[in-house]
């Protein structure tokens, strides 16, 4: 492949605490590419990792002209490590792996045949077995539960982080500017042509992984509130609900003392049932309060342009020929067009009047 020929694929991984993976996995990755005969590029964005991860892929990228290295200026997340890579990505097609090789790279064949012979957007990696926590499986189902009612994902669909995107397709996706970016809604967002392919999972080559819980709560939430609208429609409707019970109890009550039992309730405090309503009511008020508040941040941060990432150094030994796909997608925009075209009639009446 030439230095300035486009690669077939581009392989996008989202780098943290993975220093002793890496050179393995560009081995691997290299070797999976040859035996398919494809040409490639290795995009390994460092998310700020605190080991040293980057100075592996400084040498990667000094020894392999297929790596690009790109190191951010804070931790971002593995998602918005992931828009950075696809920012980057020149391919026809873009893989996404993770970066301890529990996705093998041998599977991206079966991955881009399928793309390729099934006429799919987008092709997910399905694992027969799973090699991880029980919290993390128990997750990843709910997760999937949550998917279908708020992407409308597909009932047979597994939200895999290992999958290949369409070149056409990444260039949408990068038209978002949140700063808390979603790849999997974004991508149902954009295409409903979706496929799947069954693979293996394996254990963590070395090392221990770094998603934790929290993290995993804060993919949820951003699952929930980036795409849909249902966590609010579910909060007027528990709250109608409520107030229903609450208005057919009381009047429930008064009717069979009026009407049935005149000394009912004349000599119980009733502060049971009084405390357990306050509770009851108070912490519907507050789930809904919270989800108005998470909307208002998402609106806040989206108005005050909070970046997605801050890209610091960028390795490569492969020159650019084309734009990187973010460029692609501002070109062919038909707002940069106008502005583009307004520029240069700009510019043309500035050289006549001087």
């Amino acid at each position: 492949m030439l230095a300035t020929d486009r690669p077939t694929l581009s392989i996008v991984v989202p780098v943290y605490r993975s220093a002793e993976c890496l050179v393995e996995l560009a081995a691997r990755v290299n070797k999976a590419c040859q035996s398919i005969g494809v040409s490639h590029e290795l995009i390994l964005v460092d998310d700020c990792s605190p080991d040293h991860s980057w100075q592996v892929i400084e040498g990667l990228c000094a020894s392999d002209p297929s790596v690009v290295g790109i190191t951010l200026r804070k931790n971002v997340g593995q998602d918005n490590a992931i828009m950075a890579g696809f920012n980057s990505a020149q391919g026809g097609a873009v893989v996404v792996m993770d970066d301890d090789l529990q996705h093998d790279p041998d599977d991206m064949g079966a991955l881009l045949s399928k793309l390729q012979q099934g006429g799919h957007d987008v092709v997910y990696a399905k694992y027969k077995q799973t090699h991880q926590k029980l919290w993390k499986n128990l997750g990843s189902w709910f997760n999937g539960r949550v998917a279908q009612v708020v992407l409308g994902k597909p009932r047979d669909i597994y939200l895999s982080p290992y999958k290949i995107l369409l070149a056409e397709v990444v260039s949408e996706i990068i038209r978002y500017r949140g700063p808390y970016p979603y790849v999997d809604g974004l991508i149902f967002r954009t295409t409903s042509n979706i496929g799947q392919v069954t693979v293996e999972h394996h254990p963590r080559f070395k090392g221990q992984g770094s998603y934790t819980f929290w993290r995993s709560l804060a993919v949820w939430a951003r699952l929930c509130t980036n795409f849909s609208v249902v966590p609010l429609r579910l909060a007027t409707i528990t709250g109608g609900v409520s107030a229903g019970a609450g208005l057919s109890t009381g009047l429930g009550f008064l009717l069979y003392r009026l009407l049935i039992n005149p000394s009912y309730g004349a000599a119980q405090e009733g502060w049971v049932s009084v405390i357990v309503s306050i509770l009851f009511l108070g912490g519907i008020q507050l789930l809904t309060i919270g989800m108005l508040g998470e909307y208002v941040g998402q609106m806040h941060l989206n108005i005050n342009s909070r970046p997605q990432y801050v890209q610091k150094v960028r390795l490569s030994r492969r020159a650019q020929s084309e734009p990187r796909a973010s460029e692609r997608a501002t070109e062919s925009s038909p707002l940069a067009a106008r502005e583009a075209g307004s520029a240069a009639s700009a510019a043309r009446r500035a050289a006549r009047d001087s």
